[in-house]
């Protein structure tokens, strides 16, 4: 299940940006986010891949990026979600018909951190 990850993120990555600093700017972009997120006294609960890992769960992680977009404290963050999207339209026609996946509900600073991961293994199997 792993290997399959990794090559529908390869695909993914060949498509989803002609350079890497495109990557380089969601990272940058998100850890921003993280910081405003770890102060937000709201404590958003996002639904969370136990397994970042898992290719059952990437339409989980795009859920939750959906419900990060709604919260008011992301609003100046909308460069992260458009780009996002650009990520996400070559990712989803690359998606099997996905079974369960093992979530938690987790704080958003939780969520970010492994949206972060997702987005790492993406930059690098673009390498």
């Amino acid at each position: 299940m792993n290997t399959h990850l990794y090559l529908l993120l390869l695909a993914a990555g060949v498509s989803a940006a002609s350079q890497t600093s495109s990557m380089a700017e969601l990272l940058t972009l998100l850890q921003q986010m993280w910081e405003v997120m770890a102060r937000d006294s709201q404590n958003l609960r996002i639904e969370t891949p136990d397994n970042i890992n898992d290719v059952n769960c990437i339409s989980t992680i795009f859920e939750g990026t959906e419900q990060l977009k709604t919260n008011p404290a992301m609003k100046k963050f909308s460069a992260f979600f458009q780009k996002f999207e650009r990520l996400k339209q070559f990712l989803t026609p690359s998606l099997a018909k996905e079974v369960e996946c093992d979530t938690e509900r987790r704080n958003a600073v939780i969520f970010i951190g492994k949206l972060m991961t997702f987005i790492r293994k993406t930059l690098k199997t673009r390498r």
